[in-house]
């Protein structure tokens, strides 16, 4: 009997290893607004004129 038990148990458990869709859109919600904070900070006035200058930096550099 125990044996059916622990077989059961390991079939129900390998049925339960993925994501279900309700959190797949979760998680595509949360990687959107991510996006989207990440893209208001480096299009922002500050970060924008610092990675201007980074990028000067970088291509007037002497090799």
């Amino acid at each position: 009997m125990r044996a059916v038990g622990a077989a059961r148990r390991r079939r129900a458990a390998g049925r339960d290893s993925g994501m279900v869709t309700s959190e797949y859109a979760m998680g595509i919600v949360a990687a959107v607004a991510f996006a989207v904070v990440l893209y208001k900070v480096v299009t922002s006035g500050a970060v924008s004129a610092e990675l201007q200058g980074i990028v000067k930096r970088a291509l007037d550099a002497r090799m």
